[in-house]
């Protein structure tokens, strides 16, 4: 049973996040999903789905030098990267999420976290998240809009569940532009 602590300074009750978020100032890159899902929420891991693409997917577009296990997600600090999601109190696929979990109020909390810690590249590792973010139906890759000095890319899902949408080629442009930057 997950603990539902309260909040010190109102006295309200605040759910656990599903997962904390992997972030520091001045990274390269924060991943953004919409939520975690059903397995990586069990397991307590980022992309924890041993289906899931993403951490194949760093290693082999080169931002880590060998392919990491879920398990280790707090390590990807030790490469400048960072990982958040925008529904932090949920699990699920995204057809699966309460109504509001990606709502204005996620997108605002996430929009002030990324501004506290400044990472050169937010990417939203689903054209889901990273439309409801921008709150526009926005294609893959580099986007038009910034957030401050932060650059914006949408990645194609690694999940297993989007499976028929995958392409590798905007992750390998993502890195290539981290390391131009």
């Amino acid at each position: 049973m997950r603990r539902v602590p309260v909040c010190a300074k109102t006295g309200a009750m605040t759910p656990d996040p599903v997962l904390p978020d992997i972030l520091r100032k001045n990274l390269r890159i924060v991943f953004c999903g919409t939520a975690a899902g059903s397995v990586s929420a069990a397991r307590g891991q980022y992309y924890g789905h041993p289906h899931n693409k993403f951490w194949r997917t760093l290693h082999e577009i080169g931002l880590t030098p060998r392919r990491l296990e879920p398990a280790e997600y707090p390590s990807v600090l030790d490469y400048g990267l960072g990982l958040t999601d925008i529904a932090k109190h949920v699990a699920g696929m995204d057809s699966q999420l309460p109504a509001g979990s990606l709502g204005s109020d996620a997108t605002a909390r996430l929009r002030a976290k990324i501004m506290r810690f400044e990472p050169r590249i937010l990417a939203f590792t689903s054209r889901t998240g990273g439309g409801k973010f921008l709150k526009t139906a926005a294609g893959v890759g580099l986007q038009p809009e910034t957030l401050g000095s932060v650059r914006i890319w949408i990645l194609p899902s690694p999940s297993p569940a989007a499976h028929w949408n995958w392409d590798i080629a905007p992750w390998h442009a993502l890195a290539e532009a981290a390391r131009a930057a």
